[in-house]
């Protein structure tokens, strides 16, 4: 039975760097004289939630109920953060508003005809302070009896610190945690449910250089698996598709992707679509492929994308 057959009351948790997408979309027709650079006539700014947020996103469009816990600047994004977390029916107690000169981590892409031109960032990267960790572990700590999962979204900002990350991963010890990781912070893993890496991601995190062949992917898993006493390693190979490993069996997964256009936030989609399903009672292989035909779905969209059921079941 596919996860939105099923009757649920699922809430799930989503930890980690909150980020602002913002995209400009135009065409260009022309170099600038002042400098060789397209000059791009901009027809639509458009601001999405991203990076950790962006999990939430996805939740919402899987019907899934969802609260939020990460850091946000006491500035005009910060603000339309929290509004567009409402609109979206995510809790968002777990919300902090640091001032201190700490911005709203935005990310700004131009993209003409469907191409990106440039991207510039305006973020904070520093370790957040040990203040703001134990908030969002009270806060953590209020909202988990009603949750069914919780998601760590490192996206290397300085919410999850490796060792607010073993802390967290400490207190969770009965719940389904996915991690979405970060080479970085690997042995900080160790404990979770599933971690859902990207190869290039997985192959630093065992110190090996990436090969996109199912026999790497298989060696990687399984060495993750016993290195992070994982239950799952969910690792996603562009367009090998993905490799499931269960503890017992490597699961090969070919591309749902029809056609790509735009691969930003297709890691959020994933583990948003992964965890939903396990947390419903699917078995891991049957939400990873579920989870794999989201990602063909929201890869052939530009920009932050999400997929519905419909989108999903279609595809």
């Amino acid at each position: 039975m596919n996860c939105e057959d099923k009757n649920s009351n699922a809430m799930i948790l989503v930890i980690g760097d909150i980020i602002v997408d913002e995209f400009i979309f135009g065409d260009v027709s022309r170099i600038s004289p002042e400098a060789p650079v397209p000059v791009v006539s901009v027809n639509e700014v458009d601001r999405r939630l991203g990076g950790s947020a962006n999990v939430v996103r996805n939740l919402h469009a899987l019907n899934t109920s969802s609260a939020m816990l990460g850091i946000v600047g006491d500035d005009e994004p910060g603000q339309w953060v929290n509004i567009r977390l409402g609109e979206l029916d995510s809790d968002n107690r777990g919300v902090i508003t640091k001032k201190n000169n700490r911005p709203t981590a935005i990310k700004t892409r131009v993209i003409a005809r469907h191409q990106q031109v440039v991207r510039y960032d305006r973020e904070w990267t520093q370790a957040a302070q040990p203040e703001s960790h134990q908030h969002l572990l009270a806060s953590m700590q209020e909202l988990l009896p009603s949750a069914t999962a919780v998601i760590l979204s490192d996206y290397g900002k300085g919410v999850l610190t490796a060792d607010f990350i073993r802390q967290l991963i400490a207190e969770l010890h009965d719940s389904i945690i996915a991690v979405d990781p970060k080479p970085e912070n690997t042995d900080a893993y160790y404990g979770a449910t599933v971690i859902t890496p990207n190869l290039s991601e997985a192959a630093a995190m065992v110190g090996m250089q990436a090969i996109n062949t199912d026999e790497q992917a298989e060696a990687i898993a399984s060495d993750l698996h016993e290195k992070l006493n994982l239950k799952y390693v969910l690792l996603t190979r562009s367009e090998r598709g993905m490799t499931l490993f269960d503890g017992n069996v490597n699961h090969h997964i070919p591309t749902a992707a029809h056609d790509v256009f735009d691969v930003t936030g297709a890691g959020d989609t994933v583990i948003a679509v992964f965890t939903a399903c396990l947390a419903r009672g699917d078995d891991p292989l049957s939400a990873a492929q579920t989870a794999n035909r989201a990602a063909g779905v929201v890869v052939g969209k530009v920009g932050t994308a999400t997929a519905d059921w419909s989108e999903i079941e279609a595809h």
